[in-house]
């Protein structure tokens, strides 16, 4: 299934195969028809890290060719869920990108009118995971109070600050506060349990997603520190669900050897395939990375670690990719 999976990937007629430097990089379309969605399903709506790809003022060989040939699939890390019994989306994260991608959520519905959705989830306060928030403002839709979910401390950060308090004060969004690992039921067949993951909180707690459908359910994390640092053990939260998109921010130290990491700390993606390496071979299947530096290897689909991840039973996250939940 994993090899037919990436065989459709690469060959699929809606996609569009881009050459750079001697890359391969595959762009996906999301179908303007999607009749065949009844139930509710997953769709991965970006897969980059907060600053995007190309990223501001890089002039390595990973984006300077992008600046000149931007590729449409390189948008910031995002989820997408339909719900097509009850009519309704929800988007998981507030890009910077967020324009195209609630325009690609409506197109994957197949009934919105309208590229609003019924609710955004909220992980962090970090730019890529919130800032999306100005386009609901009155510069651009001046939107009518949608509900933006997020923990306590996120949603008092964006209520006491600005420009995001304006959003509050002007109803443009409604606020719904979370709380650590309790249920939100957002339709009959969709419910979400938020829960807390050491991360960077400057300004907010971060959380992650356990984003649960009639028949099968995915964990969202795009953002941790260490797995060690969390007092849950990944592997047993893996066996509880279907999917598990998982943070692959950075391949291997050598990937920033120009930064401290210790002030950008998350879990390699080579202690992430260590940690999971004796777990059995349907298990490592649900594991997607997602959340890429723009330096990652795994944004090129042809490179030797793109190669390395799937060879070893794992999976690479893909724009567009859809999933039934």
């Amino acid at each position: 299934m994993r090899y037919l999976q990436q065989f459709l990937i690469f060959f699929f007629p809606i996609c569009v195969t881009f050459l750079s430097f001697g890359q391969q990089t595959v762009e996906q379309v999301i179908p303007s028809n999607n009749s065949d969605n009844k139930g509710v399903s997953l769709v991965i709506l970006g897969t980059a890290q907060d600053a995007g790809s190309p990223h501001i003022a890089c002039e390595k060989q990973c984006c300077t060719a992008l600046f000149e040939n931007q590729i449409r699939s390189r948008k910031v890390v995002s989820l997408g869920v339909v719900d097509a019994r009850a009519k309704k989306t929800f988007l998981f994260e507030a890009t910077p990108d967020m324009a195209v991608q609630l325009r690609d959520l409506r197109t994957h519905s197949g009934f919105k009118n309208t590229d609003i959705p019924d609710g955004i989830f909220l992980t962090h306060a970090h730019i890529g995971h919130y800032t999306g928030l100005m386009y609901l403002g009155k510069e651009a839709t001046n939107a009518k109070q949608v509900p933006v979910y997020a923990m306590p401390k996120m949603a008092r950060f964006l209520e006491n600050n600005g420009p995001w308090g304006q959003l509050v004060s002007n109803q443009n969004i409604v606020l719904k506060p979370l709380q650590d690992k309790q249920e939100s039921h957002l339709t009959p067949d969709l419910k979400v349990v938020p829960f807390m993951v050491p991360h960077r909180d400057e300004y907010s707690e971060t959380a992650g997603y356990k984003i649960i459908g009639p028949n099968k359910s995915a964990l969202f994390i795009p953002d941790i520190d260490k797995w060690e640092k969390w007092q849950t053990v990944i592997v047993l939260e893996i066996e509880k669900v279907d999917y598990a998109f998982l943070d692959a921010t950075f391949y291997d130290a050598a990937e920033i050897n120009n930064r401290d990491i210790s002030e950008i700390p998350h879990p390699f993606v080579i202690e992430s395939m260590g940690l999971f390496e004796n777990i059995p071979s349907a298990e490592k299947e649900k594991i997607h990375f997602i959340h890429f530096n723009h330096t990652s290897p795994l944004l090129n689909v042809a490179s030797e670690q793109s190669k390395e991840v799937l060879k070893k039973g794992f999976g690479i996250a893909e724009k567009g990719l859809k999933l039934e939940l």
